[in-house]
């Protein structure tokens, strides 16, 4: 059976009730040299068998990283993730296409959310947090428009490399609100308290700090946090969760703004989305954050509720004084992530995050063993390091691509200068025959 939207007798109802004669008479005011005209190069119609075997043989031509080896990075990573996540987040009760927002959300839903809050905020070493935004690029945007709302400042400034993704979002954000985004990188392109001082001024609302960076480097960001809260500006950290494992949380620094991207949380790479953004900040700040909020309630009885709280600074409330314009949540990626992080716990997420600590370092010894490659950048790193090689970067990682290896990502599409480089992220989920191979393969090339 062929699939046609409406047959003939539909049509011509329709055009009488609008009082057309044909379908052409309702395009008589676009210009005859405007128009096409001839046939569509479009096939006829199939039938639902032939159908979906096209759209099988159109899928079975992707490769993803079940069945490539995946050291791709850049803010998007292959860990695994428990059995239990999909088990429990894919129940009818939490798996809905609109996603749970408003006041009638059910007590498990809003249990979730809160429990989601309290597990971000031991991670991040804040007071408090709310139940989710988009993405770890949005957040970092409205944790930026929260500081230039409470500073009455329109300066955000870079302290360290930041995702790119992120800037740009940051930009978009700041085109209308009137914010100016500077970097204070030092030549090299690494952080450097003493430009951070020399750029910050009375006219800075924030600094936008990403922890590990965006190389995946590992800085000391307390000199750093400490040149911000010289001029009254607020430190924003953009914080990688399962660091967490592994590094002092950015609330131990001294931040007063958590962000970040929970993709690390129990969400697989899903060819870039769905994804999770978190942010935590300081008690001071609660009634001016985006998004949800769930707080606990008791009744007369004593009997615990579950309850989304200060919703007065939304935008269905307070209109054009609204504190964010952020209308709804990524609730289902936020309950992934609930699961997952209570599914591995403490202790999990700590040797979780040295498994990926130890294998990435391992990997980057290796490689910068071998002839004509070397670590572009000295210092500590967590999961993700640059490659820096005088072998040609897409023969490289084309070499790569063809033996069933995702190398690495290059660096050229962000940064020109970076021509040479390329970047390799090793999570938990990698052998180390899976990296011997990676060696290999580049040594060979």
């Amino acid at each position: 059976m062929d699939y046609t939207q409406i047959s003939d007798r539909d049509e011509r109802q329709m055009l009488d009730t609008i009082g057309a004669e044909n379908i052409e008479s309702l395009f008589s005011t676009i210009p005859s040299d405007q128009r096409f005209n001839g046939d569509l190069d479009i096939p006829a119609g199939c039938s639902e068998m032939e159908l979906l075997a096209e759209l099988q043989q159109l899928s079975d031509k992707n490769r993803d990283a079940t069945q490539m080896t995946c050291f791709l990075g850049c803010g998007a990573y292959d860990h695994f993730v428990p059995t239990v996540v999909d088990s429990l987040a894919m129940r009818g009760e939490f798996l809905t296409a609109y996603t749970p927002y408003q006041a009638e959300a059910s007590q498990g839903v809003l249990q979730a959310f809160y429990e989601f809050q309290t597990m971000i905020c031991e991670l991040t070493g804040m007071d408090i947090a709310n139940a989710s935004l988009y993405d770890g690029a949005s957040a970092a945007a409205e944790a930026a428009m929260l500081a230039k709302g409470v500073t009455r400042r329109s300066k955000i400034v870079l302290a360290t490399r930041c995702h790119p993704d992120t800037v740009e979002t940051l930009q978009t954000y700041g085109h209308q609100q009137e914010m100016k985004i500077e970097s204070a990188l030092s030549q090299d392109g690494l952080p450097d308290a003493a430009t951070l001082s020399a750029t910050v001024d009375d006219d800075t609302a924030a600094v936008l700090i990403q922890f590990p960076d965006f190389f995946g480097q590992l800085h000391d960001i307390e000199p750093l946090i400490e040149s911000t809260h010289k001029v009254g500006a607020l430190a924003i950290v953009s914080f990688d969760p399962l660091a967490a494992g592994i590094v002092k949380r950015p609330g131990d620094f001294g931040a007063d703004i958590v962000i970040g991207e929970g993709q690390a949380l129990g969400l697989p790479l899903q060819y870039g989305a769905p994804y999770l953004g978190f942010f935590a900040a300081r008690e001071k700040y609660l009634r001016k954050m985006p998004g949800r909020v769930v707080g606990v309630a008791h009744d007369a009885k004593g009997n615990r509720g579950y309850c989304l709280v200060l919703q007065t600074r939304e935008q269905h409330i307070k209109r054009e004084r609204a504190t964010s314009n952020v209308c709804t949540n990524q609730g289902l990626m936020a309950m992934r992530a609930t699961v997952y992080m209570t599914a591995v716990g403490k202790n999990g997420l700590g040797k979780i995050a040295s498994l990926c600590f130890d294998k990435a370092h391992y990997a980057a010894n290796q490689i910068a063993a071998l002839p004509n490659y070397s670590l572009k950048f000295d210092g500590p790193f967590f999961k993700e390091f640059v490659v820096q090689t005088t072998n040609d970067v897409t023969k490289v990682l084309d070499a790569c691509h063809a033996i069933g290896l995702l190398a690495g990502i290059p660096m050229r599409k962000w940064f020109r200068e970076m021509n040479d480089c390329f970047a390799v992220a090793v999570t938990e989920k990698r052998t180390k025959a899976e990296i011997d191979k990676l060696v290999e393969t580049l040594a060979s090339v």
